[in-house]
This record gives structure tokens, C-alpha cells and sequence, in this order.
């Protein structure tokens, strides 16, 4: 009877919680990202402490100061140049769809299902159906949508980062038993160490493709090879199905832009050879070592926090996922759940 209570007060709990993260997606994601970005800069801050020679003689503040500004100017420069390519890519848009229509007439002539009465309807109904200009225009709207948004983020990073100098204060105040103040300290320690690790290893990787990225689509003369470039950086942070859409998108641009077989195929190479370099010898040791999530877990968690905060949730789904094994992991009651969360069966 007291097992099947349990099971029920369970059952509720996760179900009344679910709604209001669902609910509550406007406020809480901001906050969530705003935290993330506060590891990151707490973590660069660190390692500017660890650099021989200087890093010992730099102030703390100094640090802080010099790690929000790096943070700072990146996304400063990611607007410069989202707002550089907005007016070309609204003035190529028409030249790309008439080059979308003849790659697609000459796939039906390839294919030998091309009649001419039925392929003339076929691309009068594609033109209404695609407008490439209409298309880039709400994309870089929604794109300047979320920088905005960002601007949200990166305040509440800041005064997250106000708010860690009174932390430990606070943490000491929560309870009156020594002991259940270190135990917490241990769980919000082993948090931010898998956390901060995962980040700081996760964005340089990224870092990583995204440069590499944008030394392929170069020299291949794609257009828009710097904005492709952060956006594969950007989606490495999203597990599996971020892979697929950093090389879907430039290849998809690269039909567009030249409609040649060898080129496309060539694209198409290049980049799945980057990603599966990376996915499969460096990504694992990110994973694998810092978090100790299972492959399955986080494809669950991709699943679950996709529906429950969208495109974001995608982004957030390993971080929370982590944050909730360590957690679950301090609960008799929860372990098991822990267990099954982690790769290696140890929590």
C-alpha cells in the first residue's frame, strides 16, 4: 500500500512539474541558458587563473572582467554578422529559386518522370508553394528574434555571477545540521565540475568544426560560409540530430548555389568526414568522460525537452539530464533512476 501511495504521489509530482516547465518555457529557459553561460564564464575565468606566470598575478575581478567581455564580444560579432548577410541573402533569394527549379527539372529529366504539361503545373505550383525570399527573410528574422532573446540570457548570467559571491552564505544558512549543508556543498561541487567540464570541452570542440567547417566551405566558395560555420558550431551542441542538420543545411545551400553534382557530392563528403571525425573520437570522450550519461538517456532527454521547451530544450536536454542524475543520485529512492541514467552504471 505504501509502495503504490509513493508510485502515485510520484506519478503527480512529475506530471504537475512537466506542466509547469511547459508553462513556465518563457521565463525559465532564459534563466536556464543565462546559467549555463554563467559556467562558462566562471569556467574561463579559471582558466585565465591556471596560465603560467600571468595567470597568478591576474586580479579575480580581472578575470571575471575580461571573461564577460570575450562572451560579450562574440555575441556582439555573431549580430554584426547576421545583420551583414541579411540584405544579401534577401537579394540572391530570387536567383537561388530559379536554380532550386531547374535542379529539380533536371532530376525529373534523370528520373524520366518529367511530362511537359504536368512538369509546367509541377513548377508553377513550386513557386507558389517555395519563395526563397520569403523563406531567408522570416529565417533571419527569427534568427534577430533570438539574438534578442539573448540579450535576456546574458543579464541573467550577469547577475548570477553578482549573486555567487553571496552563495556560499546562503548555503550555510539552509540548514542548522552541519552535515546536511556539506552534503549539499558535495552535490552543487560534483554539478559544477561535470557541468563545467562538459561545457568547456563541448565549446571547444565547437569551436573546433566550426572552423574547420568554415575552411571546407570556403574553399569551396559557398556563400554565407562564416554564418553556416557558427551554425554548425552552435548545432554540435544539440546530440545526434545536430550533426545531420550542420551538414543538411550548407549542402542543402550548396544545390542552391551551384547545382552541380560533383561540387554537391563533394560538400557532402567533406563535412560528413569533419562530423564523423569528431563524433566519433572526440564527442565520445566529452560524453563519455565528463557527464557518464547513457547514449539511449540522452537521446530520451533530447526527446523529452524538445517537446517540453522546443528548439532550446534540444540544447539544454544534456546539461539538465546530467544535473538530474547527480541529483537522483543522493536519494535512495531515486537512484535507481540514477543508475539507469548513467553510462558506466556507477553514480
Amino acid at each position: 500500500m505504501k509502495d503504490t501511495r509513493s508510485l502515485v504521489y510520484g506519478a503527480v509530482l512529475l506530471v504537475s512539474g512537466g506542466w509547469v516547465l511547459y508553462v513556465g518555457k518563457t521565463v525559465l529557459v532564459p534563466a536556464v541558458i543565462g546559467a549555463l553561460i554563467m559556467y562558462v564564464i566562471v569556467g574561463l575565468a579559471q582558466a585565465l587563473g591556471r596560465l603560467p606566470g600571468l595567470g597568478s598575478r591576474l586580479p579575480l575581478r580581472l578575470r571575471y572582467v575580461f571573461s564577460v567581455s570575450v562572451i560579450g564580444l562574440l555575441f556582439f560579432s555573431l549580430i554584426l554578422l547576421v545583420i551583414a548577410n541579411k540584405e544579401k541573402a534577401m537579394t540572391l533569394a530570387p536567383q537561388y529559386q530559379q536554380s532550386l527549379l531547374a535542379a529539380i527539372q533536371r532530376a525529373a529529366v534523370f528520373l524520366r518522370i518529367e511530362t511537359e504539361p504536368t512538369w509546367a503545373t509541377l513548377r508553377q505550383d513550386l513557386l507558389a508553394l517555395i519563395n526563397l525570399q520569403r523563406l531567408f527573410g522570416s529565417l533571419l528574422a527569427s534568427l534577430s528574434s533570438l539574438l534578442v532573446s539573448f540579450v535576456v540570457v546574458f543579464l541573467y548570467a550577469t547577475f548570477l555571477l553578482i549573486e555567487q559571491r553571496a552563495f556560499g552564505t546562503k548555503l550555510n544558512n539552509l540548514s542548522a545540521d552541519p552535515a546536511r549543508v556539506a552534503r549539499i556543498r558535495d552535490v552543487i561541487k560534483a554539478i559544477n565540475a561535470r557541468i563545467g567540464s562538459y561545457l568547456a570541452l563541448k565549446s571547444l570542440l565547437s569551436l573546433l568544426l566550426g572552423a574547420v567547417s568554415w575552411v571546407i566551405m570556403s574553399l569551396f566558395g559557398l556563400e554565407f560560409a562564416a554564418l553556416w560555420a557558427v551554425l554548425t558550431g552552435v548545432l554540435n551542441f544539440v546530440p545526434y540530430l545536430g550533426s545531420f542538420f550542420a551538414v543538411l543545411l550548407p549542402v542543402l545551400m550548396t544545390i542552391l548555389q551551384f547545382g552541380e553534382p560533383g561540387i554537391i557530392l563533394g560538400m557532402l563528403l567533406a563535412l560528413t568526414s569533419v562530423q564523423f571525425v569528431i563524433g566519433n573520437f572526440l564527442d565520445p570522450y566529452v560524453m563519455g568522460s565528463s557527464l557518464n550519461l547513457s547514449p539511449f538517456a540522452i537521446l530520451l532527454s533530447l526527446a523529452v525537452w524538445s517537446e517540453v521547451w522546443g528548439i532550446p530544450g534540444a540544447f539544454l536536454a544534456v546539461p539538465i539530464t546530467a544535473i538530474m542524475t547527480i541529483v537522483f543520485s543522493e536519494f535512495a529512492g531515486t537512484r535507481p533512476l540514477a543508475v539507469l541514467l548513467s553510462k558506466s552504471g556507477r553514480v
